[in-house]
């Protein structure tokens, strides 16, 4: 028998601006219907083979969450359907969990607030001592300590640091992931004791009935009139920062505005030409949000431009130098505080 092919979906073949009017519950997304589904069975196998017996439902929400009180996943909307994938890029110039590896970075990490939840793990003096307070405010800014081998590393943005659950859930995550070598790997950090409490508590609930069983879903998107201009509108808005820094003490170490200089190449035409490379790479090794590093290059090659800032050595050379300018700036912009970061 020949399986009849699903037929897309009419918004499929919309252009940005017909889709952005579009409500995301006029959408008719289904997460059994999408490649995401494979991806929260592959979840459902990895804690089948460390015999937890609990399986967090899973749905389609505008973000990655996983509710106070709910042993679920929230899932992006955006990772259902290609078409809503390059929207997402189009608009936030990132698809945050749009590969199948960081995908399950993110599933792992959200199954380990589901089975806190579940089990009511933070209720333990154990846990608390190790982890502390999950009941603690969560802080509207961090500054992470990027050398700290107190906490493990597994999402970007030194994210276990963020606060008490989030280095829970982070840790679950490295425990959970298949091959993983934490106890090699962590070896003489402090982190390696939170690893291995994680792993007696594994084993503890193993083939354990869950205490909190809800299967309520939070904020779903067919549920939303909002539309998808409105959402984008507001999450831009999230990682705008008030005061943009002044980068020109930085610009006139790499860049020239000396009258030798006024027939060499201009600094901002420079720094627009290399915009989408530089944003890549600094956002690979910084963990940083593309759209942050992208404000980050705007205020520079408008300063470059005020300026009237010319390049004094050859491309390659500026570009190197650029890339370790944007790098700096970046690191130190995401640590003085100035941008609030999704928790």
């Amino acid at each position: 028998m020949v399986r009849r092919r699903k037929r897309e979906p009419r918004w499929a073949e919309y252009t940005a601006d017909k889709l952005l009017e579009m409500r995301f519950c006029d959408l008719g997304l289904r997460l059994e219907d999408s490649p995401l589904w494979e991806r929260v069975e592959r979840l459902y196998d990895e804690l089948e083979h460390r015999e937890i017996n609990f399986r967090p439902h899973c749905w389609l929400a505008e973000e990655w969450f996983s509710p106070d009180g709910v042993p679920g996943i929230a899932i992006p909307f955006y990772l259902a359907h290609p078409r809503l994938t390059r929207l997402e890029k189009q608009q936030m110039l990132e698809a945050e969990g749009g590969n199948e590896d960081w995908c399950m970075k993110i599933l792992r990490h959200e199954a380990g607030h589901t089975l806190d939840t579940a089990y009511r793990l933070h209720r333990r003096l154990r846990f608390r001592e190790i982890f502390g307070k999950v009941s603690d405010p969560y802080p509207e800014y961090y500054q992470p300590k990027p050398y700290s081998r107190s906490y493990v590393l597994h999402l970007d943005l030194w994210y276990a640091q963020s606060h008490p659950a989030e280095d829970f859930a982070e840790t679950f995550a490295v425990w959970l992931r298949p091959r993983s070598r934490w106890r090699s790997q962590y070896q003489e950090w402090p982190a390696l004791a939170k690893l291995e409490y994680v792993d007696e508590l594994m084993d503890e609930i193993a083939g354990k009935t869950a205490a909190v069983r809800s299967s309520r879903h939070v904020e779903p998107i067919r549920d939303s009139r909002k539309t998808l201009g409105e959402h984008y509108a507001e999450k831009r808005k999230r990682y705008l920062y008030d005061t943009p820094p002044i980068y020109d003490r930085e610009l006139r170490r790499l860049f020239s505005d000396a009258p030798e200089h006024v027939k060499r190449p201009s600094a901002a035409a420079f720094l627009r030409r290399i915009r989408v490379k530089l944003r890549r790479v600094v956002g690979q090794w910084t963990g940083q949000y593309q759209y942050v590093i992208n404000q980050v290059l705007g205020e520079m090659i408008d300063r470059c431009r005020e300026l009237n800032l010319r390049l004094t050595t050859p491309a390659r050379q500026a570009e190197r130098d650029a890339l370790v300018m944007v790098t700096v700036q970046t690191m130190n912009y995401l640590h003085a505080g100035h941008h609030r970061l999704a928790l």
